[in-house]
């Protein structure tokens, strides 16, 4: 094309938005490596110094890493690779004590998914991760992205990965202007542009690196960005607009009520069914939480307000009724519990599913977060037993 042939907008455009598509493909790659290579986070999970990856760390990293940030993963995984050096040794762990280890990392049904993976590696698999992507999709608790993750990290397959901070970064690289989630198979069909065919699971760690540290989610240091020159959000000054989201929904609050009840320095405890929320994790007992927006009503009532709530009480007892709300806030919902509690000297408790657990054993349950917050509303002391782990 000659200069006559281009238009006076051509010209007008930024000199970055004009380079076609397959420069951004060929470049980006060996661009990102180069960075990757002087600037590379040291987790406990990464091979270093060009050793080769273990399946095992991998996967085990990417399951706990789901929805949840490097700084929290970091000690449970030191804790699970040191009790558990193997996947042969986390699959003869007894479900009880794995849900133990995993207690406040959240989102619970990975951690019985991981067992239950753990179990068909071991026995089905003779103890190796299969290498493909059809292969690994097949276990339990691994999606596409984890397949992705692992075929290129710890086997070095051309798989694309896609979580977060890549899909920042590929919004602003591509200046996507479709929101999430709609835009998400049209990131994906970009970021496996930019794939490379040598040394994918490196670059899939550098975009990862790259959208942690540098294209952060808010004011993105596009100076020290190695691709910045391929960026059309920043050809454009978009880059805070990428990439786009769809307005978020009101999250509905639900509500219920937990009885916390005591008997010579042990607290009664009951586990969650296996399937659903907080699935086979230990509670405080208390009342299905599907009372809407109710403690808005009766929160500053007296406790014959709470007449919906003591059939679920584990007995009839003197409950007291704590000052003030415990909140948590789910994916889908926020929560609002009231706690009462009470002491008893009756060891059994009639018809009541559960048992009693020594209060300075609590660190040691499995206690997801809630019911820590819960512990903590209903004897402020939990807190220092909590921090044993």
């Amino acid at each position: 094309m000659t200069c006559d042939a281009l238009s006076r907008d051509d010209w007008s455009m930024p000199r970055n938005a004009r380079k076609a598509p397959e420069y951004k493909e060929k470049s980006a790659a060996p661009k990102l490596l180069a960075w990757y290579g002087k600037h590379a986070r040291v987790l406990p999970w990464r091979a270093r110094n060009g050793a080769a990856a273990d399946p095992y760390a991998v996967w085990l990293s990417e399951i706990m890493l789901q929805q949840t940030t490097v700084a929290t993963v970091g000690p449970y995984f030191t804790s699970f690779l040191k009790r558990w050096p193997t996947v042969e040794a986390l699959a003869e762990a007894p479900q009880d004590e794995v849900m133990k280890a995993w207690a406040g990392l959240g989102y619970y049904a990975r951690a019985r998914n991981m067992h239950a993976c753990a179990k068909a590696i071991s026995s089905d698999h003779g103890g190796k991760f299969p290498e493909d992507l059809e292969g690994l999709g097949a276990l339990p608790g691994i999606g596409p992205y984890t397949a992705a993750a692992i075929a290129a990290i710890a086997f070095g397959k051309r798989a694309t990965v896609v979580d977060g901070n890549v899909e920042r970064v590929v919004a602003r690289l591509f200046d996507i202007e479709t929101p999430l989630p709609k835009a998400k198979p049209e990131i994906r069909k970009a970021a496996e542009t930019l794939t490379p065919d040598a040394r994918a699971g490196d670059f899939a760690q550098a975009m990862m690196d790259l959208g942690a540290t540098v294209c952060t989610p808010k004011s993105p240091a596009c100076n020290r960005c190695p691709i910045n020159d391929l960026c059309d959000a920043h050809a454009h000054g978009t880059e805070s607009l990428r990439p786009a989201r769809a307005p978020k929904k009101p999250k509905p609050t639900r509500a219920g009520a937990c009885f916390w009840l005591t008997r010579e320095g042990h607290v009664w405890l009951r586990r969650r069914a296996d399937k659903g929320l907080l699935g086979g994790m230990l509670e405080v007992p208390g009342t299905p939480w599907d009372r809407g927006d109710c403690h808005r009503t009766v929160k500053n009532l007296s406790q014959t307000g709470f007449d919906w709530a003591y059939p679920h009480a584990p007995l009839d007892a003197g409950w007291r009724l704590i000052p003030g709300l415990v909140t948590h806030s789910f994916t889908h919902f926020d929560l609002e519990l009231s706690v009462f509690t009470a002491a008893t000297r009756k060891k059994l408790i009639p018809g009541g599913e559960g048992r009693w657990v020594p209060l300075d054993e609590l660190h040691g349950e499995a206690l997801p977060t809630v019911m820590r917050k819960v512990a903590m509303h209903a004897m402020p002391e939990a807190g220092a037993l909590f921090t044993k782990r």
